[in-house]
Order: structure tokens, then sequence, then C-alpha cells
């Protein structure tokens, strides 16, 4: 994680002319010099910026301070004139009843927020949903700036630190602001998500002029790659991607493969230890008075540190990543006047290259849906994504409402997933060697291994398990296994939903079909936890949500289940050929 000093430029200019790259430029102002350490370093970088906000932050302590701070602000469910926290001059606590035990331990809090009546967990639920679905449309629409000319970079960085200052603006939001915190989640959560599928446009760029390539190469396809962005625009582009060497093909995705997996080994390596010095900073203050007068303050000082690290770590990107334009952007027309040509406004270009997106997106979604078996599982893909981040938002507002457990246990739980999604991105291969299983079978054991989660929440339903008064997520203990198979699950789907896709796309087509990929990855997890809202806000709990997650977890089975690899890998190849002979038709023409 740290980062040799590069300011002497010996070394990269060693390394550019000891290589000399022949490949003739695609369009004026592309930039074919030779990937040099200090850009790769640049690239590594990112991951070990943004991917600490992702964890820590998305995965750990939004559900919390957005639960916590409509707490502090709610009032309970089965009495709406008592205040779910209550402050004295001394301190802020939980109200609680007679007996001594906390309430809220079977009800929910309720907050009012833009005229509505909901639950302090839904809150938090429905704020995701929000976020995720701003996300698609900001990656959509926007699509046309960030792959054309150096806009790619440029808006690298300004998603970037409009991320990091939203979450360092998190140490201004007390109770009495609460509104403005889900303002700064969605544009955390979109500036993360649009950044890293920016930063992942940029790799097959820096496989494709690796000093080691052969010489004459040409943009290689990205399959196995993260590839997302670019793709919205398949036909912005006059020089399709070609397969024309197999083993430059085989070495730039073996090369494509290990530098992502770098990346994200490095990411999570990062957002371990910070997720470890959240603890330290938890323990800290638990330790203080300031916790009890301000249970979210320690919790917001952590999303402080979190975008200030996002922020420094993202300078090295910032230095060291070289620009690399794209093809220019499509000219718009002027209108002509008596006086000459009209000048065109801001508003205009920005409607005018908005529409030019949209429109290259819904040309992609239409050659998609003509692919049976790509359709299929792109259906699939949407149902367990959003089952994925349905169930892991959902799990740590279950901890924390329903289990009671402290903002320590939960990032505790947060650092026991990852490390197991560590050893399960590790064990999946090794599981399918053994058992020469195909990479549909593994997801689909994924799949099951995930339906555990929901069923075993049912459990607590149970009279017999109810009365040992653990089994069932019942106790907080339990939540750590359960934290331990959705990890193992969660590396086995992360690394063969991509690999099974893949054998799917059109060849010529692969940039294109990712950015479909990406954008049905990150729009699905819209209904889920909306849906989740709705249920604990007529429940007043969130033990009843574990029916819909288990139904919602197995959707995807049956489809998973008649998706035919083979046919869909033919179907895919002949409309490569037909893209071909289009393409070759028109040559003629012209």
């Amino acid at each position: 994680m740290s980062f040799q000093d590069d300011d002497d430029d010996d070394e990269n200019n060693a390394e550019t002319s000891s290589h000399t790259l022949t490949r003739t430029n695609n369009y004026e102002g592309e930039d074919t010099s030779p990937t040099t350490t200090r850009e790769l370093r640049g690239w590594y970088a990112y991951p070990i910026a943004a991917e600490v906000f992702a964890v820590v932050a998305v995965g750990a302590f939004f559900p919390v301070i957005l639960e916590q701070l409509a707490r502090e602000n709610g009032v309970f469910f089965s009495d709406r004139s008592k205040a779910c926290v209550q402050t004295s001059s001394a301190s802020a606590r939980f109200r609680t009843r007679g007996d001594g035990q906390k309430d809220g331990g079977a009800q929910q809090c309720m907050v009012t927020f833009l005229g509505r009546e909901m639950s302090t967990s839904s809150f938090a639920m429905y704020t995701f949903s929000t976020a995720v679905l701003v996300q698609a449309v900001v990656l959509v629409c926007f699509s046309s700036f960030a792959d054309h000319g150096p806009y790619r970079k440029n808006m690298l960085m300004v998603f970037a630190y409009t991320g990091s200052i939203a979450s360092c603006l998190f140490i201004f939001i007390s109770p009495a602001v609460f509104y403005l915190a889900p303002i700064l989640v969605i544009l955390g959560i979109t500036s993360l998500g649009c950044s890293f599928v920016l930063l992942n446009a940029f790799l097959p760029l820096l496989v494709a002029n690796h000093p080691d390539n052969s010489s004459n190469s040409s943009l290689s396809a990205d399959s196995s790659s993260e590839v997302e962005l670019e793709a919205l625009n398949p036909e912005a582009s006059a020089h399709p991607i070609h397969r024309s060497d197999p083993d430059k093909l085989s070495r730039d995705l073996e090369r494509s493969a290990q530098m992502s997996s770098q990346g994200v080994g490095k990411g999570y390596i990062a957002a371990v230890l910070v997720q470890a010095l959240s603890i330290c900073v938890l323990w800290a203050f638990s330790k203080t008075s300031i916790q009890k007068r301000n249970p979210s303050f320690p919790i917001r000082v952590i999303l402080f540190i979190v975008g200030a690290w996002w922020a420094m770590f993202t300078i090295p990107t910032l230095l060291w990543l070289q620009t690399r334009p794209g093809p220019p952007l499509p000219t718009q027309t002027q209108r002509r006047t008596l006086s000459g040509p009209q000048k065109l406004s801001m508003f205009s270009t920005f409607l005018f290259y908005t529409s030019f997106s949209l429109r290259s997106f819904w040309r992609t979604l239409k050659r998609a849906t003509s692919l049976r078996q790509t359709l299929l599982f792109l259906i699939s893909w949407f149902l367990l994504s959003d089952a994925i981040a349905t169930i892991s938002g959902t799990a740590v507002l279950f901890a924390r409402t329903e289990l009671h457990m402290s903002t320590i246990a939960i990032a505790l739980l947060s650092i026991t997933s990852i490390g197991s999604g560590i050893v399960g991105a590790f064990a999946w291969p090794r599981v399918q060697r053994h058992f020469n299983l195909q990479p549909k079978t593994v997801l689909l054991l994924c799949v099951a291994g995930m339906e555990i989660i929901p069923l075993y929440g049912l459990l607590g339903y149970i009279p017999l398990f109810r009365a040992l008064g653990f089994i069932g997520l019942q106790k907080a203990w339990e939540i750590y296994p359960i934290a331990v198979i959705h990890g193992i699950v969660m590396g086995g789907i992360s690394s063969y939903a991509r690999s099974v896709y893949a054998t799917l796309i059109p060849e010529g087509s692969e940039a294109a079909f990712f950015a479909l990929y990406a954008v049905t990855d990150k729009g699905s997890s819209v209904f889920g936890p909306a849906l989740v809202g709705q249920i604990v806000d007529q429940a007043g709990t969130i033990r009843p949500v574990f029916i819909f997650l288990a139904v919602l977890v197995v959707l995807p089975a049956p489809l998973l289940w008649r998706l035919d690899v083979e046919k869909g890998r033919e179907d895919a190849r002949a409309m490569a050929e037909g893209d071909a002979r289009g393409r070759g038709a028109y040559a003629r023409v012209h």
C-alpha cells in the first residue's frame, strides 16, 4: 500500500524507449504510448482509495448511521408519544421498559421523512434504493461524455472527490438535520459506482499498450476484465474489436485478470486495515462521555476518516494515470440563420450527448434481447444481484435493531464477511476443478448457499427454537457464522457470474454487453431494499423480511438451471458472424 517515490523519470523513460509500439492510431489524439510502472501504480492506487469507502462506509456504517440518526428523531411503533431516544442534559440513551429490556427489541422506531411515516430501518433501505437508481441513471446518461476525448479521467476525478467530500461532510450531520444524510449517501454511492466503472474502462487500454505486448496490436477483447463504461456507446467507434490473434488474446486476458485481481486485492487489504482502525476509534469513544451525549458522532468521525482516505489515495491516480483520450465526441449540427450559424447553448449540448448515450444503450439492449440465452442470464443476474444487495443491507440493520449489536460488533461482522469472501474466491476454483463442475453449476451452488441465510433466520419462528433462546438468529453470536457463509458464497458469485456471461457475448461486442451487465447489476438493487422497507413499515419488525428474502434468493435458480450455455455460445457466434458480414458489405459499398 505504499507508493514509491517516482520523481525521477529515468525508469519510465527507459521503459518507454526500450519498447516501440508500431500500432497505428485508430483516431486522432489516441495515446498509444507504452504503459509505464508509474501509470500502473496510479491505476492500483484508486482501488486502495475507494474500496475503503465501499466496504467501511457503504457496507458497514451507512446503514448504521442512517438508522441511528433517524432513531434519534423517532418514536416507538406501538406508542407514538414515546421517543426512541430520550435526551437529558447528561446523556442520550435508549428508553427502556419497566422490565429493564430495551424497547425496540420486538418493534421498530418510526420517523417522519418527506411527509411520510416510516421505520428507521426502512429509512435506510429506501435511501439505498434511491442511491442505486440514481447511480444507474447517471451511468447511462453520462457515458458519452466519459467515452470520448479526455473526459474519462476528468470524470473519474470529479466522481472521486465528490464522493470523498460527501463522506467527510457527515461530520456535520447531527440528528437535528438527519434529512440531509440521504443526500450525502446518494452522492457517495453514485460517485463510488461511477468512478469504479470509469477506472475499469482504463484496463483494456493499459493491457493493450503494455510493453510486453507484440507490435501491431489492437485493443484486445475484455471479456474477463472489468470494462463496463465505454461499452455503453458500442457504435461510437468505427474500429470494432477483433480477435485476430488468439495467442495475444489469451495473453491479454491473463494480464487483464491479473491486474484486476491485484487491484481488488490491494483494495480489500486497505479496507480491512481501515475497518480495524475504525474499531479502535469506536473503542476510544466508548471510554468517553461524548458517545453517550451524541451516539452518532463516533460513526461520523469514521466516515470523515474514510472520506479523507479516499481523497488522499486518489492523488497518485490524479498524478500518474495518463489521460488516454478516447475518440472525439460526435458533433452536433449547428442551426443556421440569416446572420450565420447559431451558437449552441450548453443546455442543448448536454441534451444532445445525453440523448446520444441513451440511444447507444438502447441499441445494445435490443441486441441482447434477441439472444435468448443471454437475456435469460441477464434476468437471472438482475434477480440475484437484487437479492445479494438486499441481504447485505438487511443483515446490518437486523444486527443493529433486532440483535442490539454495538457498532464495534458490526464492524467485526464486516471484517468476517470480507475475510470469508477472500477465502471463497480462492476456494471455489479448487472445488470446481476437483469435482469437474461447470461454471453454471458453481453459480447454482452459490445460490443454494445464499438461501441458507434467510432460511436460518426463519428458524426463529419455530416454537422449539424460540424456547431454546437461540438458533434462528436470536442471539448476536449466530450472525457471525452466517457472515462466513455470506462471504464464501459471494466469493464464488463474484468470480463465476462474469465467467458464465462472457461465453454468451458476441465476438467484438464484449465491451457493449459488459456495460449492460454493469447496469443490470447496479440498477437491480432499487427494488429489494424498497420492498424490505415496505414490509418493515407494516410489520414493525425486520424478522418477517426473511420470508421475502427466501423467495427472492431462489427466484434466479430456475432461470440459471434452464440456461443453455452451449446454445448461447452458438447464438452469440452467429450474431458476431452476421455483424462481420454487415461490416464487410458496408466497406465494399464505401
